[in-house]
């Protein structure tokens, strides 16, 4: 049988750049490579402790009457770890990053905060610790 394990995700942004830093401003994610994808949009290639996320244009606009985040099929938000939760949705606030829930107990042991990122990307910020 064959064997399987998480590689990326893409992420469609008008200001693939503008997100990418996002990521790098927020989170110590590093860009890897800033490219042209097929479609002769820009493509920019990050690394959140080796996960790999790609930022990239559209060829085509979108809807003006696009849902609100988390609303629509597909992915719903992207999950990022930090140990120490408290310290990170401080750090963030202070650096003008939005939340649309504060830390809330999700069950013994995982704690869990949302933030707006770039583009409205709803971003889950999340605490593991033995229950």
């Amino acid at each position: 049988m064959a064997t399987y394990r998480y590689d990326h995700a893409h992420i469609i942004s008008p200001d693939p750049e503008a997100a990418a830093a996002f990521f790098v401003d927020s989170f110590g994610a590093t860009i890897k490579n800033i490219g042209t994808a097929p479609d002769g949009t820009t493509m920019v290639a990050t690394d959140l402790a080796g996960t790999n996320i790609f930022f990239k244009g559209r060829a085509e606009k979108p809807s003006v009457d696009a849902p609100p985040p988390g609303s629509s099929y597909g992915l719903e938000h992207l999950g990022i770890v930090t140990d120490d939760l408290d310290a990170a949705v401080a750090e963030l606030k202070a650096k003008g990053v939005k939340f649309v829930q504060e830390i809330t107990n999700f069950r013994p042991g995982i704690r869990i905060s949302f933030l707006l990122g770039p583009d409205d990307t709803l971003i889950e910020l999340l605490e593991r610790k033995p229950a």
